[in-house]
């Protein structure tokens, strides 16, 4: 027998709506921070590339926020996830003059 992995909310900015097909939260499974962006990238190929370098970690500037926590503080991508948590991602943009 299976465990089902927990169903979380993922926000995100307008920037990644782009890869979800215009969505600002998409619902995904995982245990953990890692595998939920693994499940969302099964269903919106490109979205990992905007999330991750070339190394395969997560980009400097993006924040990740599950339930308001940093996951840099929590774990990281190791983050443990469960049914109704709601996880932010959050590119930093750039502006100025």
């Amino acid at each position: 027998m299976t465990t089902a992995t927990p169903s979380i909310n993922v926000r995100v900015t307008a920037v990644l709506q782009k890869v979800t097909g215009g969505q600002k939260t998409v619902e995904a499974n995982g245990a953990n921070v890692a595998q939920v962006f693994d499940d969302i990238e099964a269903r919106f190929p490109g979205f990992k590339a905007q999330v991750y370098g070339e190394d395969g970690k997560l980009h400097r500037f993006v924040n990740i926020y599950l339930n308001d926590e940093d996951i840099r503080y929590t774990g990281g991508l190791e983050t443990a996830v469960k049914a109704g948590d709601m996880l932010d991602v959050l590119p930093a943009l750039a502006g100025g003059c």
